[in-house]
């Protein structure tokens, strides 16, 4: 780090050793009069970075593109996606990758920014992002931090001081995304569609270096790199399960490699338990249905096998059966995920056969009496059953028998079993209903003290405190809520 980097940038940019196809040099628009709206101090820390010189002018100059950090080499991303089932070749409309800061614990983070501007990709966009989807970007991406699911995060959201043309005039913004890297499904599409074997192989060559060196030694270590993509899917899905998180857009260019959740579209938190629940705007057949997202992963992995086929043997068919093999696990992944994810919710530590046939019972009544979905176990955690009309029905009280029962075969206490489940069931999840009130207070009132409880509520989900009671009521509106694809 040179001495005029007060800020603590220790840029690398490794992506660009990568054949030039898979990216394009790319400079962030100037913004004409940014203005910082919100910074993540415990993100910026963990990162090396100096708060204080983050928000003077030098810093929010950086973090809306109009000052490079020392070490950048901006560049945007190409890939492709199937999106919604139809292949298409794609890359970063409006995001461009700053480069890697070498954390101090040696970590290697991407930095990007998000509406920073046209790029070689933009396919006739501006380029450009509203305040409201970066803000909502940021409220839901750190939830989701908090509730201790891998993600990109969030550093900061800078506005531009100038507008974006949507349905309306908009304010613009900036965010700085933080991943482990963008390395996506879409991306082994884009280099197989290529159909250049030597890139390809870069590329995963490229994707074990980053993220799991230690198949490096294997015999055969293509397989063994999609092997633990599948493994690392299956527990991110089952983690997205068990807090009814619905992420709305799971495109094969939004489904990474590292095992991070990426992209906050039209994402949201289930409120009823329904596995029928779409927010997304336009899901109009319900393809990325909360129910859904199990099965899209592993069509998501297939689309991930053929594109690594060349790698997996020289001939076609061998390969294949490889793919088929390897894949197969994924079921079995994501339901021993899932299943033992189930049992620490309703506080059982060893394990019994009819175990599922417990939790499907549960789910069952929860879905035919509209009940809450974090909130039911929410109640069985502390005991708490006002607010549960679900609570008085004989059907429940007969499941509430066979879950006594079934607790006390266990030889942990109650204590420890009522421990687990704490740790186990988030007392808060961004409520839609708050995330749309804390947005429309910054965005159409500039007021942020909204925003700033609500993350504060949301920073500690396990806690169950006092101060987050106000934030656990779903929405009382009977107004099917709908999300956009605004980022």
């Amino acid at each position: 780090m040179s001495p005029n980097n007060t800020i603590g940038w220790r840029m690398d940019n490794s992506y660009v050793t990568l054949p030039e196809i898979f990216y394009a040099r790319t400079e962030p628009a100037r913004s004409p009069s940014p203005e910082l709206i919100v910074l993540n101090y415990p993100l910026a820390a963990s990162l090396g970075l100096d708060t204080d010189e983050l928000e003077r002018k030098e810093g929010i100059d950086e973090l809306a593109g109009n000052r490079l950090p020392e070490g950048a080499e901006p560049i945007s991303q190409a890939y492709a996606g199937h999106q919604f089932g139809h292949f298409t070749m794609l890359g970063d409309g409006r995001a461009v990758l700053l480069g890697e800061q070498i954390t101090p614990d040696g970590k290697r983070l991407d930095i990007q920014l998000k509406g920073s501007g046209r790029t070689p990709f933009s396919r006739g966009g501006d380029g450009r992002a509203a305040l409201g989807p970066m803000l909502r970007e940021f409220i839901i991406s750190e939830a989701i931090h908090a509730l201790g699911i891998p993600t990109t995060r969030s550093l900061a959201v800078v506005t531009t001081g100038e507008p974006v043309y949507r349905e309306e005039t908009l304010e613009g913004a900036i965010l700085t995304r933080v991943a482990a890297s963008h390395l996506r499904v879409g991306t082994f599409q884009y280099a197989a569609a290529r159909n250049v074997v030597e890139d390809l192989r870069a590329l995963a060559d490229y994707a074990i270096e980053r993220h799991y060196p230690e198949v490096k030694g294997a015999s055969h270590s293509y397989v063994a790199l999609f092997e633990k993509v599948v493994e690392r899917q299956a527990l991110l899905i089952a983690q997205w399960q068990l807090v009814g998180f619905i992420h709305g857009v799971m495109n094969t260019d939004n489904m990474t490699i590292s095992g991070e959740t990426i992209d906050y579209g039209p994402c949201a938190f289930m409120d009823m338990y329904d596995p029928a629940t779409v927010f997304s705007s336009i899901d109009r057949q319900g393809r990325y249905a909360y129910g859904n997202q199990p099965g899209i992963g592993e069509w998501n992995l297939a689309r991930l096998a053929e594109a690594m086929l060349p790698l997996f043997d020289a001939d076609n068919e061998r390969a294949i059966k490889i793919a088929e093999d390897k894949l197969s696990a994924y079921r079995e992944l994501y339901h021993k995920h899932w299943l033992q994810g189930m049992r620490h919710k309703l506080g059982l530590f060893a394990e019994e056969e009819q175990d599922g046939e417990l939790v499907e019972e549960l789910l069952t009544i929860m879905q035919n009496q509209g009940a809450d979905y974090t909130n039911t176990f929410r109640a069985l955690t502390v005991d708490e059953w006002s607010g549960v009309p679900m609570s008085e029905t004989n059907v429940f009280k007969k499941w509430f028998g066979k879950w006594e029962a079934r607790r006390a075969r266990q030889s942990e206490t109650k204590e420890e079993s009522a421990k687990l489940m704490r740790a186990s069931n988030p007392a808060v999840i961004p409520r839609n209903h708050r995330v749309e009130e804390a947005l429309e207070a910054a965005v159409d009132r500039g007021d942020f003290t909204v925003m700033d409880q609500l993350m504060n509520a949301l920073a500690e989900p396990y806690a169950h405190t006092k101060e987050q009671l106000e934030y656990m009521a779903p929405s009382s509106s009977n107004v099917p809520y709908r999300t956009y694809c605004g980022t």
